[in-house]
């Protein structure tokens, strides 16, 4: 017998208890989670699939207040640690710089007598008062912030905090996808096992509580319920004549042509309304009445809202007639409303780029841009951001108020009305309201440079809506007789976030690398776009670092660098293609093991018969 050294013990029992603490610690975390008993009791009342919506909207609370706590830490903390004394440290302005006097001009709001409604108005769109908070891009005017030993510079501060929180966003959401797709992988391969797995070994025999108890053969039984009608429409599709596959082939066709026209309609509504509100733009607002000044201002807002709230309703119920499995309908329906959602945005994006960049009866080559009408435009594409967020805020809460509850009030005391029969009582839609979450977070990440605060606001309205839904959820909603698969669908809503996030990027990216930034506010007067302070700041480096920057973002080091990663990728596909088919030749070995040991015992079992029956006779 081998004997281990102490030194060989005591690495053994260091790498046990270090195995032990980070059990405990995991198991420690979980009781910290947001929102763990509520998610568990949605779980087990109403099935995997809305349990996903509601832990994916966990997930963008989470998400969401890390990108404020960067972009806190990186620009807002210095800012006010100076501006309050807190710190013995002093604001260090813009240098001034061979600009034009017309470019610098930056109009403030007139300060006379104000209505009431004003105030509403102003706390509605971000103009007003608001206009000159830290909320917006326009207040942070500074160069830099002056410690005893360092000078901060904050426009560089302001762009990292912009990549920082896009790169952590992209990290985060891909590993997140990779952990749903190993898990949508493996659950995929064999339907038989999923349900051995789950009726022999879905279990957990730690539950000691009998309400836990009663929730998880809730979940179980929904689990069940989605394979099965999964199953069965899979059957149904095998059974399918030739008639009948032509039939639904038309069907599908035509319904597809339906839904084209409805996004082209929306498209269209969204640029007229733009448009108009873009040339009406130029009126003083004190000379509108309260409803026209409010019409103007958020017509684009109150159309954008409109067709996301429609449309969802439309392609639900075109999608009954295609009659597709219900994991591949949630799939099909976020599809179509993510095509419709974000290219609202990129409607309205585009249409606001083209106003910025171009002028009526002046030449842009003053200032680069539209300086009459945008003195400040990054400071108004974030009120447009601004409005967006806080209408689709308004409208859940409205819907949810006037629409769902009063609805469940009519089904349950005005049953024998033919119209409320008709109506019936409302399911819980989870493509249209995870389409709703993943577009107000694609707003966040666009307005998020333009607007600091708002990824705090967006995790305040993360935090009401998840109440709202859940009281809705709880209250007024029923369980779906078609039931959804949690695995696939946590898969497809991180890469719809994803679809999301890249969204979000090129608009940001051209605004800094191409669009001139304003004269009149912000950090970057003093650059003719927010990229170049990168390499400002570079050409303070040593000359050696500086060559080595050089190098590393040159084509002479891109090019090499890109074809090894596509070798390294193609080596790992080819190594998953190889595990793949090992796992496919133990699966058929394993097969033909349990054929043989089947036969044995079939052999077995008629040898004793045959001996009993011999045993018998003598």
């Amino acid at each position: 017998m081998k004997y281990l050294s102490e030194w060989d013990q005591w690495k053994r029992y260091s790498c046990k208890s270090w195995k032990r603490f980070i059990g405990k610690a995991r198991e420690m975390t979980t009781h910290l989670e947001l929102w763990r008993d509520d998610i568990r009791s949605i779980e087990g009342k109403f099935g995997t699939g809305i349990q996903s919506y509601f832990s994916f909207l966990r997930f963008l609370v989470l998400l969401n207040l890390v990108i404020f706590l960067i972009i806190f830490m990186l620009v807002l903390l210095p800012v006010l640690l100076t501006k309050y004394n807190i710190t013995n440290s002093t604001f260090v302005l813009i240098p001034s710089k061979d600009t034009d006097v017309q470019c610098t001009v930056y109009p403030i709001s007139s300060s006379g007598l104000i209505y009431f409604y004003s105030y509403i108005i102003d706390l509605l769109s971000g103009t007003g008062f608001l206009e000159e908070t830290c909320l917006f891009y326009g207040h942070y005017t500074i160069d830099g912030v002056k410690f005893q030993n360092f000078t901060y510079d904050l426009p560089l501060a302001y762009l990292l905090s912009t990549i920082a929180y896009l790169a952590l966003s992209l990290l985060w959401i891909v590993k997140r996808s990779v952990e749903g797709f190993k898990i949508n992988l493996i659950r995929s391969e064999e339907h038989f096992q999923s349900y051995c797995n789950k009726i022999f070994a879905g279990w957990d025999f730690c539950i000691t509580n009998r309400s836990m108890a009663d929730l998880k053969h809730s979940s179980l039984r929904y689990e069940l319920r989605a394979d099965l009608e999964e199953e069965r429409i899979r059957q149904k599709i095998a059974e399918r004549t030739s008639e009948e596959t032509i039939r639904i082939y038309s069907l599908r066709l035509f319904l597809n042509c339906v839904v084209l026209a409805v996004l082209a309609a929306c498209f269209y509504a969204i640029y007229r309304a733009t448009i108009f509100s873009q040339e009406h733009m130029k009126k003083e607002i004190d000379k509108m009445v309260f409803g026209e000044n409010l019409l103007i201002l958020y017509l684009p807002s109150i159309v954008i809202t409109l067709a996301n709230f429609i449309t969802p309703m439309i392609f639900a119920k075109i999608i009954h007639y295609e009659d597709y499995s219900p994991g591949f309908e949630i799939r099909l329906t976020i599809l179509r409303c993510v095509f419709m959602r974000l290219a609202t945005i990129c409607v309205l994006v585009f249409t606001l780029g083209s106003k910025i960049t171009s002028c009526d009866n002046y030449s842009c080559e003053l200032c680069g841009y539209n300086q009459k009408l945008y003195p400040c435009w990054e400071t108004q594409v974030g009120q447009e951001m601004y409005k967006l967020m806080i209408f689709d805020l308004i409208i859940i809460l409205a819907v949810t108020l006037f629409v769902d509850f009063p609805r469940k009030l009519l089904v349950t005391h005005c049953s024998s009305w033919k119209l409320v029969q008709c109506w019936g009582q409302q399911e819980f839609a989870i493509p249209d309201n995870v389409l709703g979450i993943v577009y107000g977070q694609t707003i966040c990440w666009i307005g998020a440079f333009f607007s600091p605060l708002l990824p705090a606001i967006a995790t305040l309205k993360l935090i009401i809506i998840f109440y709202v839904k859940e009281i809705s959820l709880l209250y007024t909603c029923r369980p779906s007789p078609r039931q959804f698969r949690a695995s696939n669908s946590n898969f497809f809503f991180l890469l719809v976030l994803l679809i999301g996030l890249c969204l979000a990027i090129i608009p940001l990216t051209i605004s800094m690398a191409r669009v001139p930034s304003s004269k009149a506010c912000g950090p970057f007067t003093n650059f003719n776009t927010t990229w170049e302070v990168v390499p400002k700041t570079v050409s303070t480096f040593p000359s050696s670092l500086q060559s080595l920057v050089h190098g590393v973002t040159s084509e002479a080091f891109a090019v090499p660098f890109f074809m090894i990663i596509c070798l390294i990728m193609f080596y790992f596909i080819a190594l998953a293609g190889a595990h793949k088919r090992v796992v496919v030749q133990l699966r058929e070995q394993l097969s033909l093991e349990s054929r043989d040991k089947r036969y044995l015992i079939q052999k077995l079992t008629e040898a004793q018969r045959d001996m009993k029956n011999r045993l018998d006779w003598q």
